[in-house]
């Protein structure tokens, strides 16, 4: 079987990220840092471009389009660290008005906690005795909530395709600083320790991307789990890893490294992370075996 993408997945890819580009750069990276919140102007922008209804049949309003192509666009958006509940509007596109056209943004009880729950316009699942949150990026709002919803295996896939966005990317950050970052006259890529971390970087994003584009085609839970358990740890160790390389200066706000490091902690969390993920590999394989 061969995983190549087609010239459409790339130019779908390559449309996604530049759209992303224009509306969320690193300078309305930055203006949200200021005054934390959701752009609705970018939200209906992304409406208008697709993006939630890139599954939805064409019959319906959508795209038509499947599961692998949405984990490239929400592989883009993990990537560019774009903010609001991309995974939950759009799993809810062909069912809540306005959530296909971006008009209305929609929340979801995932992993026991909801995110961006004051500014969306719908709830799904319980939300009574919601209590907010100090979340650790400051560009995603976060409540607790009592009852614990059972993850989604599609929002699974799509938070590990976020995380591969974030793996890749801040491999892509640690390689560029390698490269121009001086010590003792010379680029500190050239010492063996630098590029055997960032080597470790690469292989675990692609190891990932493998894991995760595999689980888009054959779309079953237990490739899903797989996918999310090394999405998650090629994002987690990555952005560690990025800072490190960085030193102190990926922990200023200049920096977008440890927002990728913030964000990556706040998506494990999610529904169908480590202890989900697991649970489900484990009953895989007593079953399996038995």
């Amino acid at each position: 079987m061969r995983f190549q993408l087609t010239d459409d997945q790339r130019a779908l890819r390559d449309g996604v990220r530049q759209l992303l580009a224009r509306r969320f750069g690193p300078e309305t990276l930055r203006a949200a840092l200021d005054a934390p919140g959701l752009d609705r102007a970018v939200w209906r922008q992304l409406g208008e471009a697709g993006f939630f209804v890139l599954r939805l049949p064409e019959t319906d309003g959508g795209v038509g389009l499947g599961l692998p192509e949405a984990v490239l666009a929400f592989e883009e958006a993990g990537r560019a660290l774009l903010t609001g509940p991309l995974v939950a509007t759009h799993l809810a596109a062909g069912t809540v008005a306005g959530a296909a056209t971006g008009e209305a943004v929609v929340a979801v009880v995932d992993g026991g906690q909801v995110e961006w729950l004051a500014e969306a316009d719908v709830v799904l699942g319980e939300v009574a005795g919601a209590t907010p949150l100090r979340s650790v990026d400051p560009l995603t709002p976060l409540h607790r909530v009592p009852e614990r919803a059972e993850p989604d295996s599609v929002a699974v896939l799509l938070t590990a395709s976020e995380q591969l966005g974030t793996a890749a990317r801040v491999c892509e950050l640690a390689v560029q600083h390698a490269r121009t970052r001086e010590q003792f006259g010379r680029p500190i890529g050239a010492f063996q320790a630098v590029q055997h971390t960032c080597a470790d970087m690469l292989v675990r994003a692609e190891t990932a991307r493998a894991a995760v584009y595999a689980a888009a085609v054959t779309a079953d839970p237990v490739d899903i789990a797989a996918a999310r358990l090394l999405a998650d740890e090629a994002a987690l160790r990555g952005a560690r890893d990025c800072l490190q390389v960085h030193g102190g200066m990926g922990f200023t706000w200049e920096s977008e490294v440890h927002l990728h490091l913030k964000r990556t902690w706040v998506r494990v969390r999610r529904g169908g992370g480590v202890t989900d993920s697991e649970e489900l590999l484990a009953g895989d394989l007593v079953a399996g075996a038995g």
